[in-house]
């Protein structure tokens, strides 16, 4: 009985992925491991000698895409050095940030905004997105405004947006800086149900540390939450993420 070439060349296509999944299983830990030292030794050197990195991606697997955390103070002009040094390591695939902004492809262009924070902006100028006292619950009356936000953010899908939530200088600080993680984190989940990939929406807190422009700290009007979107689309990485030609 012949075999048909169809089937041969299936069969064969079938090995040589079961193989390549195989040898990327050793080698990307191995990678893996090797950037994360020289990240480290890239982070020793720069002034954000506390920021830290990782080259594991949400499911686990070994990557060649950089997450680095550092402290919220630290200012942009440092995050952009340590970023751009660690992105320029050999074999880094690019840089995001666990606050939710990126610095992809290995390239130190500028990041810019897209339109649809702009327009998130200008929605947001009218109303405000409002919570109980003292509580990251939302109050009756919001879903008509968190699904406008989410019809916004929606032309914007495949970039990264990160989702800031600000408070008042008015009471204890660490409390005021888990009250605006948590209020973000409900907002995050409020524009998933509504239609938002999960992946590509980072929530963060900052407390009281960046009030509005001309308002004093405790001025309730700093109680907000901020949408910040990135135009760099985010690579998703896959089980063997091996480095291309250079």
């Amino acid at each position: 009985m012949s075999v048909r070439p169809s089937l041969i060349m299936l069969t064969g296509a079938v090995l040589v992925a079961v193989m390549a999944l195989l040898w990327g299983s050793r080698t990307a830990p191995v990678l893996a491991a090797d950037l994360t030292a020289k990240a480290a030794d890239a982070i020793a050197a720069s002034p954000a000698r506390e920021a830290q990195v990782s080259f594991v991606s949400d499911n686990g697997w070994p990557t060649r895409h950089a997450l680095l955390t550092a402290a919220d103070d630290l200012d942009e002009g440092t995050r952009a050095e340590l970023a751009i040094a660690v992105a320029g390591i050999p074999g880094v695939a690019g840089i995001n940030w666990s606050d939710g902004s990126m610095l992809a492809d290995g390239s130190d262009q500028p990041l810019t905004s897209m339109h649809c924070q702009d327009d998130v902006a200008a929605i947001l100028g009218a109303r405000t997105i409002r919570f109980e006292e003292s509580s990251a619950d939302l109050t009756t009356g919001n879903d008509e405004l968190l699904g406008e936000v989410a019809a916004a953010l929606r032309p914007c899908l495949g970039a990264i947006i990160a989702i800031i939530g600000h408070t008042d200088s008015s009471g204890d600080a660490e409390a005021n800086l888990a009250l605006s993680r948590d209020r973000a984190s409900r907002v995050r989940q409020e524009l998933i149900a509504r239609g938002i990939p999960r992946d590509g929406l980072r929530a963060r807190g900052v407390g009281s540390s960046a009030p509005v422009e001309g308002l004093d700290p405790a001025d309730p009007a700093n109680r907000r939450i901020e949408f910040s979107v990135i135009a760099k689309v985010p690579l998703v990485p896959t089980p063997v993420d091996t480095p291309g030609p250079r």
